[in-house]
């Protein structure tokens, strides 16, 4: 598995509290959207880790299957967020939390859940088409 994690020179302190996105290893599209999370992350907040690598607690056999259709984020308080909510509070935690606020207001929300079903449903074609343009 292809683990996406912080290395301990950035910016952030041992004992900070972190986010942690949890997301699918085996989709290169996925792959690459945490690499850019994590590359916009200036104030070192989010982790990352494939969902089938993350221990039982918290793995169940319901946030595993929730977890095959959709990115999943645990707050550093214990919220869990999935699917546009959980994409938007990571845009938050970036460079871009005034666009992730304004996204986050009705009915923009709500555009954004749906863009992320029909993404999510087409990930692995729209992983083949990226990776065929990056080449």
């Amino acid at each position: 598995m292809t683990h996406l994690r912080r290395l301990s020179t950035d910016n952030r302190t041992s004992t900070e509290a972190r986010h942690r996105i949890v997301w699918d290893g085996d989709c290169a599209f996925c792959r690459r959207a945490v690499a850019w999370a994590l590359a916009q992350d200036v104030r070192g907040v989010l982790d990352a880790i494939p969902y089938q690598d993350l221990p039982s607690p918290p793995m169940t056999p319901e946030l595993r299957a929730a977890c095959r259709r959709a990115v999943h984020v645990e707050t550093a308080d214990g919220r869990w967020l999935c699917g546009g909510r959980a994409c938007l509070f990571v845009l938050e935690q970036t460079r871009w939390p005034r666009l992730a606020r304004l996204l986050r207001m009705p009915p923009l929300v709500w555009a954004v859940e749906a863009g992320y079903v029909v993404v999510a449903r087409h990930r692995r074609l729209l992983s083949r088409a990226l990776l065929r343009r990056a080449s």
